[in-house]
């Protein structure tokens, strides 16, 4: 370090903010680079206010309930009782993060969240719904990709790697974020009894899993991948993340039906269960020791606290989700079309097609992007090279029959060519 009055017979210049030795009070030198108090000054100001805004503003002020079933409500249709239990889990849990460190005497303990529906029904959605609004990290796991550590497969831990990347390996963002571990049923143990051997993508998965729930210090590596030795590992506390599992747990109904003493056997028992309006709702009935005899292990089942469920889609759901939410289909497309100068019409009895053909693959709301896109990829290709074009109507005939659609010149209307 130089101090002014110090080797006078040569001058140092700050490197930051171009003053010389003497004009501050001393200057620390370094290979080729030389900085100033001052400059250190300002630099550790800087730091503590970016430290300070990431940690505090991220979840300041916590939206109410209310607020975020609002938001809820834009993306996702139907679902009001999951929509209200997951709004009261999330601003419970980000309340507890918000004020954790004051002294009240009473420690509250995490919100985890299991989502048990239907595919299709909007479990992933409400997931990413949240973690936009509430601007904090978010990252998706498969439960089927994970294994044990030490197996051939991806590490239960490599989920807080991308939580991580989300986080632009900002540790204090991380440690706020949102985890959303899909099919976690897939992996529920196979029999209620315990078993001799190892089950690498079963109970092994989850007890693997139990680490990062009840909230604990991980160390992952900064990549992703399997650790070792000569790694450099980044630690992670858990202890503030929000964990949200989903999945369809199919056959869960029949433990349900069988302990409120019903029977739900025979073929075509599954298919009565789904479209009896009154079974349908048999998830919200689902207790802890349902999900025990299903497979999850009772220490999975615990640090799993709100467990809510999603109804599955009937026809006029997948109406509104075809047209109502703030990502809706319909307005997508029509959107796409207006680029092109040109204003898309689609039929009732049309969105009434697409959706019957949802309903048959039996994937809920996931078969009306793949039965859109197919039925419009031929117009979209062939309308950009029609001249005149100011309207463009898609009948049940274009959906069904592959018919091309009504196309509307400036100066009359006639159908498929110009």
């Amino acid at each position: 370090m130089r101090t002014r009055g110090t080797d006078l017979e040569r001058k140092y210049i700050c490197s930051f903010c171009g003053r010389s030795s003497e004009e501050v009070e001393a200057i620390v030198t370094g290979p080729g680079v030389n900085i100033c108090n001052e400059c250190v000054h300002y630099a550790r100001e800087i730091i503590r206010t970016d430290l300070s805004e990431r940690s505090l503003k991220l979840v300041q002020p916590v939206p109410n309930p209310k607020k975020i079933k609002e938001e809820l409500d834009q993306y996702v249709i139907g679902q009001e009782a999951a929509k209200k239990a997951i709004s009261v889990a999330v601003y419970n849990h980000y309340k507890r993060v918000s004020t954790e460190d004051a002294d009240g005497g009473v420690e509250l303990s995490k919100s985890n969240i299991l989502l048990i529906g239907p595919t299709g029904t909007g479990k992933t959605l409400m997931a990413q719904t949240l973690a936009r609004f509430l601007q904090v990290p978010f990252a998706i796991a498969d439960a089927t990709t994970l294994t044990e550590a030490g197996y051939v497969g991806e590490d239960v831990e490599n989920v807080l790697v991308r939580l991580l990347q989300a986080a632009d390996y900002r540790i204090e963002r991380a440690e706020k974020g949102i985890v959303y571990v899909d099919e976690i049923d897939k992996i529920a143990r196979k029999g209620e009894s315990s078993s001799i051997t190892r089950d690498v993508s079963g109970e092994g998965v989850q007890q693997g899993l139990l680490k990062l729930l009840e909230g604990s210090v991980v160390s992952v590596p900064p990549k992703g991948g399997r650790k070792h030795p000569e790694q450099n590992l980044i630690n992670i506390n858990t202890k503030d993340i929000l964990f949200i599992c989903g999945g369809s747990f199919d056959g869960l109904e029949k433990i349900v039906l069988q302990r409120i003493g019903k029977k739900a056997m025979g073929f075509g028992a599954d298919l009565k269960v789904r479209r009896d309006p009154v079974l349908n709702g048999l998830f919200r009935l689902v207790e802890p020791d349902d999900l025990l005899r299903f497979g999850l292990i009772p220490e999975l089942i615990g640090r799993l606290p709100v467990t809510t469920a999603l109804d599955d889609l009937d026809e006029d759901l997948l109406m509104r989700i075809l047209t109502e939410p703030n990502n809706a289909l319909v307005k997508q497309y029509k959107r796409l079309f207006d680029m092109d100068g040109v204003t898309l019409h689609i039929e009732e009895e049309a969105l009434r097609a697409i959706v019957r053909k949802s309903i048959q693959k039996k994937t809920g709301a996931r078969a009306l992007r793949s039965i859109m896109e197919d039925a419009m990829l031929e117009i979209m290709y062939e309308l950009p090279s029609l001249k005149g074009v100011t309207d463009c109507t898609i009948t049940t005939e274009t959906i069904v029959s592959r018919t091309e659609p009504v196309y509307g010149y400036k100066r009359k209307t006639r159908k498929n060519r110009a």
